[in-house]
């Protein structure tokens, strides 16, 4: 209950910077390529539930197309790094990754339940698929705007690592952990860290 409080309230001044930053955004995004502002995928959640999450679109309208998932190997997780190639994001889209703003319309998500201000990131469901069992103990929680993993690499990290982390987060999550986690991630936006 005290999280979800928590959630409510930060999300709550989430939306209103979203609401009042929208206008030129949207706009900065219509002007430099055709397509939505907003994109919308489909990513698992709290014990598997599919949900749908809103970001600012950072990539062209072609690049935002179904694509073929990578076919991995649970050994291939300890290198893999699920990164988009720079030719596919927009000149705003670079800047909205750099600075974490594509993920403004998240608070959305965490407004109607579906994701929390702090926990994993949501997987796209091709990729869960491929998951060894171990990893889908980050289903335990509901997925985060931020997390363990956001504050110890990002990017940087390769996808067992952040997997390890996403499970170190369930295995010992607290309110006080969840707030450090969140005034870390701000100095990690300030400062770009592992940004892509």
């Amino acid at each position: 209950m005290i999280t979800r409080l928590f959630d409510l309230a930060v999300a709550a001044a989430g939306v209103i910077i979203f609401v009042v930053t929208y206008p030129l955004i949207a706009l900065a995004i219509k002007l430099d390529s055709r397509g939505p502002a907003i994109y919308s995928q489909t990513r698992v959640g709290l014990r598997g539930k599919r949900f749908t999450m809103y970001k600012y679109r950072s990539m062209s309208h072609e690049g935002h197309k179904p694509y073929e998932t990578p076919k991995l190997e649970p050994v291939h997780f300890k290198t893999f790094v699920f990164t988009t190639p720079m030719s596919r994001l927009t000149r705003i889209g670079r800047f909205l990754r750099a600075t974490s703003l594509d993920e403004l319309p998240n608070f959305w998500n965490v407004l109607k339940g579906d994701m929390s201000i702090v926990g994993p990131r949501p997987e796209i469901p091709e990729l869960v698929e491929q998951y060894p069992p171990e990893y889908h103990r980050r289903h335990d929680v509901k997925p985060g705007i931020t997390g363990l993993a956001q504050i110890s690499g990002r990017a940087d990290l390769s996808y067992d690592e952040t997997m390890q982390y996403d499970i170190e987060y369930v295995n010992h999550h607290s309110l006080a952990g969840d707030l450090k986690i969140a005034w870390l991630t701000l100095a990690a936006v300030i400062l770009r860290k592992g940004a892509r």
